[in-house]
């Protein structure tokens, strides 16, 4: 089971790279649209939130330390903090829909909690990674 936490945390950390790039396609479609961003928005309401669940699932399967397992736990809480921070972002546009000086600075810290929940996975990665070690070592 400590090699799956290992791999479901692979996984989950190559979809947080994918989001990226699904951003950057939503950014850069012209014309831009409500459909830009179609794939950034099912992949961090949908396909993140659901592997965060399989590794805290599969982190608790494998008898990770507590420790381990909350650290698991912090990349859903940031997803969910991503949803929160857009639904701002997007409260402080104007009446006809425009960003403001307001909404734009909140968009961002989309970006950087982004960033910061990446760096989170990174170190449950780690940590998955001493686990299944620790395993494979002789005793």
């Amino acid at each position: 089971m400590r090699r799956a936490f290992l791999i479901v945390t692979g996984v989950l950390l190559g979809v947080f790279a994918l989001q990226f790039v699904f951003a950057a396609v939503g950014a850069f479609t012209r014309p831009g649209g409500d459909g830009a961003y179609a794939l950034h928005s099912i992949t961090g309401m949908a396909v993140i939130p659901a592997l965060c669940l399989l590794t805290i699932l599969c982190a608790v399967l494998a008898r990770a330390p507590g420790r381990v397992v909350g650290l698991t736990v912090l990349p859903l809480g940031l997803v969910i903090l991503q949803a929160l921070i857009a639904t701002l972002a997007n409260a402080f546009t104007d009446a006809s829909g425009a960003s403001t000086t307001v909404s734009l600075i909140v968009g961002g810290l989309h970006a950087v909690n982004g960033i910061i929940v990446v760096h989170v996975v990174v170190g449950v990665m780690r940590e998955a990674r001493k686990l299944t070690a620790a395993v494979l070592e002789p005793a």
